[in-house]
């Protein structure tokens, strides 16, 4: 089966961006991937939401909505307004996170939860049925173009392990260093969905690259 594929726009020409997303619009991918910092979870600050309803309209792929921020269940309503496909938000921000997945999908939202590439995969164990997909951050979350962190193929396998035990139904995302060299390698452990961000928009031909990582 191939991978999910979801260009990050993190890395495209915040100048231009209909350009980047009418290139997107055309390509094999299969999502756009959205990163929200608010500089405090994070130490940088990226989209908001007047821009975002841009983006929205502009875009025929689902849009996959990541927020790396505090009390991220404040926009869920936000989110929702976009019409995102799923939202994601983070373990080490959701001190109630249970009732935050329960909370997106009630607004009609697939529920996804990220890890920071310090946190084990072990504890998602009491919540793993529950959501729709699990992202693993592959760099340390809130700037782009950073080098894959090596375990994280590991990690991979693990949750991997971890869904088939449980007989969770979550997709395995991975965001961070992603290119057609280490996302092969992802895939082969168990990844659903790749992340790519400066892969592909620093690509000669964005939309061959995202064909590249398609075919993995």
């Amino acid at each position: 089966m191939k991978p999910i594929v979801a260009p990050s726009l993190l890395a495209a020409n915040f100048g231009n961006l209909q350009a980047d997303i009418d290139m997107l619009n055309q390509s094999e991918c299969d999502w756009i991937h959205i990163d929200i910092m608010d500089g405090v979870f994070v130490p940088n600050i990226s989209f908001g939401f007047p821009v975002l309803k841009f983006v929205a309209q502009l875009s025929n792929k689902p849009l996959d909505v990541h927020l790396m921020v505090v009390q991220p269940e404040k926009f869920i309503n936000e989110v929702k307004a976009l019409g995102a496909y799923c939202m994601n938000v983070h373990m080490e921000a959701c001190p109630h996170l249970h009732r935050v997945v329960q909370q997106i999908k009630d607004a009609g939202m697939k529920a996804g939860v990220t890890l920071n590439p310090s946190t084990p995969v072990m504890m998602l164990k009491d919540i793993i049925r529950d959501v729709d997909i699990v992202m693993l951050m592959s760099v340390n979350p809130g700037f782009g173009g950073q080098k894959f962190i090596e375990h994280s193929v590991e990690k991979v396998r693990e949750l991997r392990d971890l869904i088939d035990q449980t007989d969770s139904s979550a997709l395995i995302e991975v965001d961070g260093g992603v290119n057609c060299e280490t996302g092969k390698r992802l895939v082969e452990a168990g990844a659903d969905v790749l992340v790519a961000g400066s892969s592909v928009f620093k690509a000669p031909c964005p939309q061959v690259e995202i064909a590249a990582l398609k075919n993995l």
